[in-house]
């Protein structure tokens, strides 16, 4: 009987929490008593004295039988089939005699909810006790195991989340699909982003598809790459996330310390593979993420000085880089040469000429231009006209130079190539350079080769409009006085500027 009780006592509340979470004590009458009323909550089947759990989980008045059992019920009689063995119900009792109502007494009250105010402090008694609780964990072994109880449902929002328990908790959150505690791990994460932990945030980010923290954790690399490059965290990563990296087109470092960062991440992989520290495996480690190294970005010298001594080149590759820094027409090299613009957004360009026209001859002199902007920018490239002559190479140097200071601020020695048509031919320069607004700057091209097609009808002022944002990008040209090839702004090279705003 005591067996059937007690399942019948959890299978009640089960079902009438919402009810017990709002009851409050009331005063029983004789015929509610002898009729088992409990001021509301009924106990079919509860026998003696109460346990501790019952008193616990009742919050209205209780009375017992000194002794007795509990008045007869339909609950009673439903709970009586309730058995782990099987056997026949034992046969009821009857209603006391009218001389037994005298022996009642009442027992103290435990109304565990009359003394607390809010919903918040309930919840909080029930997280610290056993009062409904659904299961219990054993955890620990022997004299050092604890029994925790625990419920099906969730406490409360509040949560406190540090830096060594943020991983596992948003662990479980995922496992179990408790999204509120999952945004609550992620915002933690979010906050506490920094240059020093963004790698390895990222890794997770990355393992628990949070694909909001893992741009985050991008972004932060791409402004601050070089201080994230140097944390202890950089070296843990997986090849995975190396490869993601290095595909970015906005990292803010020149290419030759992005390789030297490249080159610890192999070493530090093969210890966890348990290789010797040699070319051959550094090479075999990197895998893809090798192919992602732009040594064409690197000057000639810091090639020399570095990749091309590393031995984690072949042979083969180190001839064909260093044909692409010597001579022209540059040989196809295996590797990106595309430039690490440290900026987001898209490629913009603005053409300063509304017609093409022949001839324009070169005597080792620069071409040159005058500019500002409203707003600032950082130039990637110039395009620049081709020969009249059918398809031909041809050497140039590039520069943006800060007029008033005579400061080269970036400049590159390349070439390009050009098929005879008035179309204009890309180049560019190793990394960005930044514009400031309302600044004058001269746009410089000195080139070799044979004569090329030119612009005219030059415009003094070209305004490029974004198509997304709608942002106004306002370009002033002027001539440019001193050793100029003759280019104005009504006429000669330099025809577009390659930005990105």
């Amino acid at each position: 009987m005591r067996h059937c009780c007690s399942v019948l006592f959890v299978n009640t509340f089960t079902t009438s929490r919402s009810a017990f979470l709002c009851s409050r004590p009331q005063e029983l009458s004789p015929s509610k008593m002898a009729a088992g009323g409990s001021g509301g909550l009924s106990f079919p089947g509860v026998v003696g004295n109460s346990t501790p759990s019952n008193r616990l989980g009742s919050s209205a008045s209780s009375y017992n039988y000194s002794g007795g059992a509990a008045a007869s019920s339909p609950g009673n009689q439903a709970a009586s089939t309730v058995s782990s063995t099987g056997a026949s119900p034992p046969a009821v009792p009857p209603p006391p005699p009218p001389a037994v109502a005298g022996l009642l007494h009442r027992e103290p009250v435990y109304n565990w909810q009359a003394t607390k105010t809010t919903v918040r402090e309930r919840f909080t008694f029930l997280f610290n006790n056993e009062v409904l609780s659904d299961v219990h964990f054993l955890v620990g072994k022997g004299v050092g195991s604890q029994r925790i109880p625990a419920h099906r449902f969730l406490y409360s929002d509040e949560v406190q989340i540090g830096p060594e328990t943020v991983m596992t908790t948003l662990y479980t959150a995922k496992k179990y699909a408790v999204p509120a505690l999952e945004a609550h791990c992620v915002e933690f994460l979010k906050k506490n982003l920094r240059a020093d932990n963004a790698f390895m945030l990222l890794t997770q980010a990355r393992l628990f598809d949070e694909p909001q923290l893992a741009s985050l954790c991008l972004e932060n690399i791409d402004k601050n790459t070089s201080d994230a490059l140097n944390a202890e965290g950089f070296t843990d990563i997986d090849l995975d996330t190396l490869v993601a990296v290095l595909e970015r087109d906005t990292l803010g470092i020149r290419e030759i310390r992005l390789f030297n960062a490249v080159v610890r991440w192999s070493e530090a992989e093969c210890q966890r593979q348990q290789q010797p520290i040699t070319s051959e495996n550094k090479r075999k480690s990197l895998g893809k993420a090798l192919s992602l190294i732009r040594f064409p970005l690197m000057t000639i010298e810091e090639f020399a000085a570095g990749p091309a001594q590393s031995g984690i080149l072949t042979d083969r590759e180190v001839v064909s880089l260093f044909l692409h820094f010597t001579v022209n027409p540059k040989p196809r090299v295996e590797f990106i040469d595309r430039p690490r613009c440290c900026l987001r957004g898209k490629e913009c360009n603005i053409n300063r000429f509304q017609q093409v026209e022949s001839r324009w001859g070169y005597s080792g002199t620069s071409d040159r231009i005058r500019f500002s902007v409203n707003r600032r920018i950082f130039v990637v490239g110039f395009a620049l006209y081709g020969s009249i002559h059918g398809p031909t190479d041809y050497q140039v140097n590039i520069q943006i130079i800060h007029t008033d200071s005579n400061t080269v601020l970036g400049q590159n020695d390349t070439g390009f190539s050009c098929d005879g048509s008035s179309s204009t031919f890309r180049v560019m320069f190793k990394e960005p350079v930044e514009i400031l607004p309302n600044v004058n700057y001269t746009a410089c091209a000195t080139l070799k080769g044979p004569d090329s097609h030119y612009g005219t009808k030059g415009l003094r002022k070209v305004i490029h409009e974004s198509p997304t944002t709608g942002a106004k990008t306002c370009f002033t040209f002027c001539y440019a006085a001193g050793n100029n090839n003759g280019t104005s702004v009504e006429d000669g090279q330099i025809p577009e500027i390659i930005f990105y705003t």
